[in-house]
């Protein structure tokens, strides 16, 4: 194999690769012999069709499948013996082909820039240490208490806010369907969570009665034939119940999985401070990126932004990609181009991520999540991918640890008023986007939620 420069600008290579036409066809002669195990014909015994009869009929698909094997083998030798760093998959340019021939292609490959690193320690950050009021943590209680209140029997009629329990048996056009038949649902009356005007209807029913209510099914149901469909149900009411307020004490704390109330109060305090430390740490990574990006010039091989531009518009229609045509090329670059030096910076110091650290963090997320431990276990299972993208992240958190270890960072405690402040002012949207940067902590559903166990 002969391998030469043909032509290099800027981060474009051009390669000359020769693959002698007796090399071909000795692997030409190498397959055939494999062929002859395989191929059975008519009038031959199995395993005895000479060569050249093999040759003869399919000698086309077999010199194409040779040629192909070829190329994945010479294009990486040829690389290596180049010593290249390859930015994306290189283009294959073939020349000269055919049997009895040199094979002759051209080979453009767009390389990964030189990355040359400048000292970061005058780089400036700040981080944030939220203090979490005891009248925060004393709102959070009281909306946990609201979420997880408890029902009484009652035997007055049904009013707002009561949860009812009933079996319905539902029919369109006089017939039944799938799904037409539920048991022991169980609605709070004026949160419309089941169908539209449902629990207006349902306001007087008592227990022991059988009610009938119109309804239409939604236009989004999954058999289209049953969508905006006027349905009639025939409810009969198993009970109907009053909330009480949930004292909070020891008895409800323990309900939560928290050992007393103070107990509860500290898991709530950490929830707090750790949603809010998420967002705010989103806040310092960004100042230090930002200082990367501006004191670093580095040439980017134009594949490696196509390619980012692709995954980051995937899910937009094609009026909005030519909106913000400018702004996502934009983006797109300063993703490739802080790739390329955090990746730099993590090569020469020797950072790693071990499959060890990725399960340890895939169990962490298990037990982030109660109740759907098997689901998230079963989505690393399934997605590979998802694993490796969590690695990355890994990686990138590593690195971002270790510059914050080598710079000034200058810790600011702040109440958790400020940090709503500082978290909504990052949070403006994008003038080009419209897109929001991290998520407000007091704005999220609290996680804690009351046990199963009964």
């Amino acid at each position: 194999m002969k391998v030469e420069v043909k032509s290099k600008k800027g981060l474009r290579t051009i390669l000359s690769v020769i693959v002698d036409k007796k090399n071909v066809q000795i692997k030409m002669n190498e397959r055939l012999k494999e062929l002859q195990k395989e191929v059975a014909l008519k009038g031959f015994r199995p395993g005895k069709v000479p060569p050249e009869v093999i040759k003869s009929q399919f000698g086309k698909s077999i010199y194409g499948e040779v040629v192909d094997k070829i190329l994945r083998e010479t294009t990486t030798r040829a690389i290596d013996e180049k010593k290249l760093k390859v930015a994306g998959q290189p283009k294959i340019d073939l020349k000269q082909f055919g049997e009895g021939k040199d094979l002759n292609y051209e080979l453009q490959i767009d390389c990964l820039p030189n990355v040359n690193l400048k000292s970061f320690d005058k780089f400036k950050a700040t981080s944030y240490k939220v203090k979490i009021e005891n009248k925060l943590i004393e709102e959070k209680l009281k909306e946990i208490a609201n979420q997880n209140k408890q029902f009484e029997e009652k035997n007055e009629k049904a009013i707002n806010g009561d949860q009812v329990t009933f079996d319905y048996s539902a029919t369109v056009d006089g017939s039944k369907f799938d799904g037409s038949e539920g048991k022991g649902v169980q609605l709070e009356l004026g949160k419309d969570l089941f169908l539209k005007g449902f629990d207006k209807q349902l306001i007087g029913v008592k227990k022991n009665e059988t009610k009938t209510l119109d309804a239409t099914l939604p236009s989004n149901h999954p058999k289209k034939e049953l969508a905006n469909k006027k349905t009639k149900f025939e409810c009969k009411i198993l009970n109907v119940k009053k909330p009480i307020t949930s004292k909070i004490d020891d008895k409800f704390a323990k309900l939560l999985g928290a050992k007393d109330v103070k107990d509860l109060k500290s898991l709530i305090e950490k929830q707090i401070s750790s949603q809010y430390s998420q967002a705010l740490n989103s806040i310092t990574k960004k100042e230090i990126l930002d200082q990367i990006e501006k004191n670093h010039q580095v040439d980017l091989p134009q594949n490696l932004i196509d390619q980012e531009i692709v995954i980051m518009t995937r899910n937009l229609k094609p009026e909005e990609k030519e909106k913000h045509k400018s702004n996502n090329e934009k983006l797109a670059k300063s993703r490739i181009k802080l790739g390329l030096l955090l990746n730099e910076y993590g090569e020469k110091n020797n950072l790693k991520v071990s499959d060890e650290e990725v399960r340890n963090e895939i169990q962490k997320q298990i037990k982030g999540m109660p109740g759907q431990e098997k689901l998230v276990l079963e989505y690393y299972q399934k997605n590979p991918s998802a694993s490796q993208s969590l690695k990355g992240s890994l990686y990138e958190e590593k690195i971002i640890d270790l510059i914050k270890s080598k710079i000034n960072v200058v810790t600011k405690e702040i109440n958790a008023k400020e940090a709503e402040k500082i978290i909504a002012d990052f949070n403006k949207p994008n003038i080009d986007t419209g897109n929001s940067k991290t998520t407000s902590p007091v704005k999220n559903k609290s996680k804690i939620k009351k046990n199963s166990k009964k």
